[in-house]
């Protein structure tokens, strides 16, 4: 293959990339008190030269309650925005990846324990945990806390506590955001007639549901740097019947665009305990093609990608755009690498690794 599109350029908004692999957004549970450290500096400056196309910061909490567990990172705080800039700095020291990050609040679905540790939720009053907020007085799984309901003056710190983030993701040089209203997560809940019972102007109709997830989204976009791109991740389905669609999915990216949303990333699930995840190679990439083909935005593929050969055909079929790597990259961090091998394509690597090229491919790396 002569030219594949996974190692083509492409722009998401402003925003130059040198191929078309991202780096998707890694719970590492490992902050303190919100903070990044030194485990976040290994983690991130390892993919950060893997020869991917864009690197995407972890779900970053905007508040201390929006923390999915106590070991999520967030960006509320001075202390929190120069952890983030610590660890930024030793990476771009080292590689010129664009790199970004997802923010995010968890909602009723925060307060939770570490994956490894189970990840059952924390009640308040409990070590680690705290009280939790919602659309509706509806907790995520039998026998959790239910989350307080969300009145105007919530919404409202809410949308600052995203927009504050947004400052300081500016300040801080970052690429790009993505805002994850996905997996069942505050701005997701709103979304989702599974978790939104509610009867105001943000509850009911599809155009009600979305409402505050848009006012978010538009507080982000206005407080971020305007000559960097915003983006957006979504769960195309709840796979639930009676729950959030890929038809809503659809109109919601549509408001987006017309909103200035640079690219959409599609995922899917969250909602409910109940999902019936049809889990396999490429699952969740009819769902990437459905919102392609119904709008102008550069759409990214994610979910069970491992194949040098599967990622090429999602974008030589026009399924999507870009193809973010999750599982498969911790799996082997030069996944760009072997790919490019694969496809006699050239990559950049540091210098200090050119040693590595392989003798078949002596033009696989360009310093």
């Amino acid at each position: 293959m002569t030219h594949p599109l996974l190692f083509s350029p492409m722009k998401i908004g402003s925003l130059a990339l040198a191929n078309r692999i991202v780096i998707a957004p890694m719970a590492q549970y490992s902050a303190e008190d919100g903070q990044m450290n030194d485990w976040h500096l290994i983690h991130l400056g390892q993919l950060a030269n893997s020869g991917a196309g864009l690197l995407t910061i972890e779900a970053t909490a905007v508040a201390p309650e929006g923390r999915n567990t106590y070991g999520d990172a967030g960006l509320y705080s001075d202390a929190c925005e120069a952890a983030v800039g610590r660890v930024l700095h030793g990476v771009r020291r080292w590689s010129d990846m664009p790199i970004g990050i997802q923010i995010n609040h968890a909602g009723r679905k925060a307060s939770r324990q570490k994956s490894w540790e189970g990840g059952a939720h924390i009640p308040p009053g409990a070590p680690n945990g705290w009280a939790t907020t919602g659309p509706s007085p509806l907790a995520y799984a039998e026998g959790e806390t239910v989350p307080k309901v969300l009145d105007r003056g919530g919404m409202a710190a809410i949308r600052e506590a995203f927009a504050a983030a947004a400052r300081r993701a500016s300040r801080l040089g970052l690429d790009f955001i993505e805002i994850l209203s996905a997996h069942g997560y505050l701005l997701h809940s709103f979304l989702s007639p599974l978790s939104n019972r509610r009867d105001d102007a943000y509850g009911g109709s599809l155009e009600n549901r979305m409402r505050f997830p848009l006012e978010v989204f538009d507080a982000v976009r206005d407080s971020f740097d305007h000559r960097r791109p915003v983006t957006v991740r979504v769960s195309g389905t709840d796979w639930v019947p009676g729950g959030w669609s890929i038809e809503e999915t659809i109109a919601y990216a549509a408001a987006l665009e017309a909103r200035g949303c640079a690219a959409i990333n599609v995922s899917s699930g969250g909602s409910s305990p109940a999902q019936a995840i049809p889990t396999g190679p490429s699952y969740q990439v009819p769902l990437a093609r459905a919102v392609r083909q119904a709008t102008r935005l550069p759409v990214i593929a994610v979910g069970l990608i491992t194949g040098y050969e599967q990622a090429e055909a999602i974008l030589a079929t026009g399924d999507a755009d870009l193809i973010a790597l999750g599982r498969a990259v911790l799996f082997d961090p030069r996944w760009p690498w072997h790919a490019a091998a694969h496809f006699g394509a050239q990559i950049r690597a540091p210098k200090q690794y050119l040693r590595a090229r392989p003798s078949r491919f002596r033009t696989l790396f360009a310093s």
